[in-house]
C-alpha cells in the first residue's frame, strides 16, 4: 500500500523503508504542509468523542500534570430500555480544555476511517500491528512526567505546538513486564525544542521524554497523535513455543517425580519445537495468522458494493506456484488459479478498489475476498479514509478525449 503519510514520514526522517524504527531517535518535517489537518484537527477529534460511547482510560483527562479523575468528564446516562452507557460529558471536556487541560483518546484509529487505514498503511509497512493516541492540550498546561514507553513511537504534531525533551534509556530495551524496573530517568539529553504542526519525530522503546505547553501562552493549543508499533521480541517468541508445547502430552505432565531422562526428553523436545519454529517461521505465522480487526460483511441483498478494499493488518502475501496463486494473510490460506493473480495482486493492494466497469470475473473475486474477511465493501466513511492519500484502482472506461 502507498501511502502518502508513510512516504512523507520516510522523507522527514530520512529513512529507507521500516528497518530504522527502533534503532534511534530522529526528527524531521513532513513536506506536505496539508497533510497534518488532513489526518485529523482539534474539532474532529471533539467530534469522534462526542460520538461514541467511552470510558476510562480510552478517554483520559490532565489538569496540572496530574490525571482528573473520571466522574469528572464521563458520565453514566441510562435509555429508555435502562441500559446504562458511559459517555463524555462534553460541557466538562469544555471546561478541563478551556482552564489548561489535556484531553487523551488512545486508538483514535478504531473510530476515524482517515486514522484506521493510516494505521493499517504503517502496519503493512513496517510489518508491526499499529495504533494511534491523540492528545489534545489547551492554553498553558504541564504535560505528561517525565515516562518511557514500552512500544515504539512516531508523533506527529497535527496543530500547535507543544516542547519536548528527549532523553536516551537507561535500561536497553526495557518491557512492561520485565525482570528488573526501570525507574530512573537517563541523564542523557537528545533533544530539547518545540515541535510544531507538520514536524514529526521517532521515539524508540525506553527512550525517556516528556512534552508540555507551560510557558507557550494562554491562548495556543497542541494536537498530535502518535502512532505506536508494538515489535515483537525473543520473550514473545518464548511465549509462542510455551503455547505450541501444550500440543504435546509429554509438556503436560507433572516435573514433580519424574525421572532425570524424563527431563531431558523435555529439554530435547523443547530445543526441536525451537528449531522447528524459529523466530523467523514465527513472525510470518504470526503476520498471516492475525485476523483482520474489523471487517464489514457483504449482504447480498444490499446489491453489489461499489468498491472494496483488503482490511487485513499485515500485507497478504500472494505467491505464484505452477498454475496455481497461494493468497496467505488475515488466518487465512486460499488457492486460486494463475489467471487470478493480476486481480488479487490489485484488491489485495491496500489501494480502495472501485467495482464500476470491473469485469464480471474481479467482482466475483471481490465478492469472495469479503466473504473471506480479507476484504471489506467500501462504505462512504470508509473511502474517506483514503480519499487524497491513497491512489484507487478503477475499472471504468474513461470518455475517449478530443483531439
Amino acid at each position: 500500500m502507498e501511502h502518502r503519510l508513510v512516504s512523507h514520514i520516510e522523507k522527514a526522517l530520512g529513512w529507507d523503508g521500516p528497518g530504522s524504527v527502533g534503532t534511534a531517535f530522529a526528527r524531521g518535517r513532513l513536506t506536505d504542509p496539508d497533510l497534518p489537518a488532513r489526518l485529523l484537527t482539534p474539532l474532529r477529534l471533539l467530534d469522534l468523542i462526542k460520538r461514541r460511547h467511552l470510558s476510562n482510560p480510552q478517554l483520559r483527562c490532565y489538569a496540572n500534570g496530574d490525571e482528573v479523575h473520571p466522574s469528572t468528564f464521563l458520565s453514566t446516562n441510562v435509555n429508555r430500555r435502562r441500559q446504562a452507557v458511559s459517555q463524555a460529558d462534553m460541557a466538562a471536556l469544555g471546561r478541563i480544555l478551556n482552564d489548561g487541560g489535556t484531553v487523551v483518546l488512545d486508538h483514535v484509529d478504531f473510530f476515524d476511517p482517515t486514522l484506521e487505514v493510516a494505521c493499517r498503511a504503517l502496519g503493512w509497512w513496517s510489518s508491526e500491528l499499529t495504533s494511534a493516541n491523540a492528545y489534545l492540550a489547551v492554553g498553558d498546561t504541564d504535560g505528561f512526567h517525565l515516562h518511557w514507553d514500552d512500544h515504539e513511537v512516531i508523533a506527529v504534531q497535527l496543530s500547535g505546538e507543544k516542547s519536548w525533551e528527549v532523553r536516551g534509556p537507561s535500561r536497553p530495551a526495557p518491557m512492561y513486564r520485565d525482570a528488573e524496573r526501570n525507574r530512573t530517568p537517563s541523564e542523557e539529553a537528545l533533544w530539547k525544542g518545540t515541535m510544531r504542526a507538520g514536524d514529526v519525530m521517532h521515539i524508540p522503546r525506553g527512550f525517556w521524554h516528556t512534552a508540555t505547553r507551560l510557558g507557550s501562552g494562554a491562548g495556543g493549543h497542541s494536537l498530535h497523535v502518535t502512532f505506536g508499533f508494538t515489535k515483537r521480541t525473543g520473550v514473545t517468541w518464548a511465549n509462542f513455543l510455551s503455547d505450541a508445547a501444550r500440543a504435546d502430552e509429554g509438556f503436560r505432565h507433572d516435573l514433580e517425580g519424574a525421572q532425570g531422562t524424563a527431563h531431558q526428553v523435555l529439554v530435547d523436545k523443547l530445543s526441536a519445537l525451537a528449531a522447528t519454529y524459529s523466530p523467523e517461521r514465527y513472525l510470518d505465522e504470526l503476520r498471516s495468522s492475525t485476523p483482520p480487526a474489523r471487517h464489514m460483511p457483504n449482504v447480498a441483498a444490499f446489491g453489489r458494493p461499489d468498491g472494496v478494499a483488503a482490511v487485513t493488518e499485515f500485507e497478504p502475501s500472494i505467491v505464484r506456484s505452477g498454475d496455481t496463486v497461494q493468497v496467505c494473510g488475515g488466518g487465512k490460506r486460499l488457492t486460486f488459479h494463475e489467471r487470478a493473480e493480476p486481480s488479487l495482486r490489485a484488491l489485495l493492494s491496500g489501494h480502495p478498489v472501485y467495482l464500476d466497469g470491473a469485469p464480471d470475473d474481479v467482482i466475483t473475486l471481490a465478492d469472495l475476498l469479503i466473504t473471506e474477511g480479507l476484504c471489506e465493501p467500501l462504505t462512504e466513511p470508509s473511502s474517506s479514509g483514503y480519499t487524497g492519500l491513497v491512489t484507487p484502482v478503477t475499472y471504468s472506461k474513461q470518455p475517449p478525449t478530443s483531439v
